[in-house]
């Protein structure tokens, strides 16, 4: 199982982003792995909203209906609980200017077992998730 983020997703559609190579051998890896992929519909709207930033919306769109039609990925919806819970990741790692969005992608992977993260983010090595 694994978590994908917000960068895997931008680096993946965006051609000038820095990590774009390297992350298409990662989603490669991924599929050839065959590994059960989970997101969160917080990482979904980040990712939709700077895609449409850096693109256009037009784009963005396109992505996202390829990305809610998948089998491939499920997203995963936080609860009020979870919310809340996230809020001691939020005050946890303050001194690191986290944003919600990981916090809730903590507790999320938390909840479901979920170890590893195809991210370009070293924040979630901080609670001991695994970045692929």
């Amino acid at each position: 199982m694994i978590f994908i983020d917000t960068g895997a997703f931008i680096s993946r559609y965006l051609c000038a982003d820095q990590f774009h190579e390297k992350s298409l051998a990662k989603w490669e890896e991924v599929q050839a792995r065959h590994y059960k992929c989970f997101t969160s519909n917080f990482v979904l709207d980040e990712t939709f909203t700077l895609l449409g930033r850096w693109a256009d919306n037009e784009f963005a769109c396109q992505k996202a209906e390829m990305i809610y039609t998948s089998n491939a990925i499920d997203v995963l919806r936080p609860d009020h609980e979870d919310e809340l819970l996230a809020l001691e990741y939020m005050l946890k790692y303050a001194d690191q200017k986290i944003s919600f969005t990981d916090c809730i992608s903590f507790v999320l992977m938390k909840k479901k077992k979920i170890k590893r993260v195809f991210t370009c983010d070293r924040h979630f090595e901080l609670p001991g998730f695994t970045a692929l």
